[in-house]
């Protein structure tokens, strides 16, 4: 009898033509809510997910057969892994299929922001020619910060070749990974040297907050911020009150940390003053949490997906 893989959000189809040559029976349920798919999850071998449900205790107590669970991304907020594997279950993901991809997005967020390419675009479309004000700030020279130095930050960090800037890296789970592309340094040079922080730490309790208003005041120079890691690892308010304060030149957000752990499901709306600020903003610039959402990226987290299934579980019967 084959073994079932519950798909419960779209996955690019060549994870599907993967886990089919491996034997496995693909089947799909992406609108059902979770507690619906918790009375039939004990049929299945694997699950496959995005970010439409949560995960947690009582998914897993119930998913009695379950061997695996693959991420289609970067972030595992949503899923309670620690539980996940008390039950033998393996969690696996696939950041390395966006790396490329939210690398290129974070660059392009940071020369829009200083280049005031937004501001001004908006600008000439009302009738206004306005050259002076938006005058750009040259990355020629700078020191760029990457906090966090994992697939995004360092994929960064390689796009920045060629730009005649210095690259700084401060990553506080690892040591001894400064390369060719960024120097490691400890947190205390990132706030001294950077004109630019880039973030690209993932979310978990300890990172909640990690920017706050303290953490931005500690830079020396008054610095360009951007975003695309996860929303709630930066403040809001703490940057609403440094942009208003002159500390943060400028900012560039691809998340906010208002957020729900599926990400689509974003109402702008219903959101607090914080927001309210940010958008009315010229020296902020937002995207809706797409910098890891390419054409490539999304079959790229397929393709990893089932190496990293295959690798695991392909020759189980």
């Amino acid at each position: 009898m084959p073994r079932k893989i519950l798909f419960i959000d779209e996955a690019h189809p060549v994870l599907e033509a993967g886990l089919q040559s491996m034997g496995f029976e693909c089947c799909k349920d992406t609108q059902s809510p979770v507690e619906r798919i918790e009375q039939y999850i004990h049929e299945y071998f694997g699950v496959v997910l995005r970010s439409r449900i949560s995960l947690g205790r009582s998914f897993f107590d119930r998913a009695t057969s379950l061997k695996f669970v693959a991420r289609e991304g970067v972030g595992l907020e949503h899923i309670d892994v620690d539980y996940a594997r008390r039950k033998g279950v393996v969690v696996l993901y696939s950041p390395e299929g966006s790396r490329d991809t939210v690398a290129e997005h974070t660059l392009a967020l940071l020369l829009n922001l200083m280049n005031n390419l937004c501001r001004a675009g908006w600008q000439v479309r009302q009738g206004q020619w306005v050259r002076e004000r938006n005058r750009g700030v040259e990355l020629m020279g700078k020191t760029v910060g990457i906090l966090g130095y994992g697939n995004m930050g360092s994929a960064f960090a390689r796009r920045l070749k060629g730009f005649g800037v210095e690259v700084i890296a401060y990553d506080k789970y690892k040591t001894g990974y400064g390369d060719d592309n960024a120097s490691e340094v400890p947190l205390e040079v990132l706030f001294e040297k950077s004109d630019v922080l880039s973030i690209h730490i993932p979310y978990s309790k300890v990172n909640h907050y990690f920017i706050n208003g303290e953490f931005l005041q500690k830079f020396r120079k008054d610095i360009f911020l951007v975003n695309t890691a996860r929303g709630l690892v930066l403040n809001t308010a703490d940057l609403v009150a440094s942009l208003k304060s002159g500390k943060v030149r400028g900012a560039a957000l691809d998340v906010l940390e208002y957020e729900e752990s599926s990400f689509d499901k974003f109402r702008l709306d219903q959101l607090p003053a914080g927001f309210e600020y940010l958008a009315g903003a010229d020296n902020v610039v937002l995207s809706p949490h797409i910098a890891g959402w390419s054409f490539e990226s999304k079959r790229k987290h397929g393709e990893v997906l089932a190496r990293k299934i295959r690798e695991s579980f392909g020759g189980q019967g």
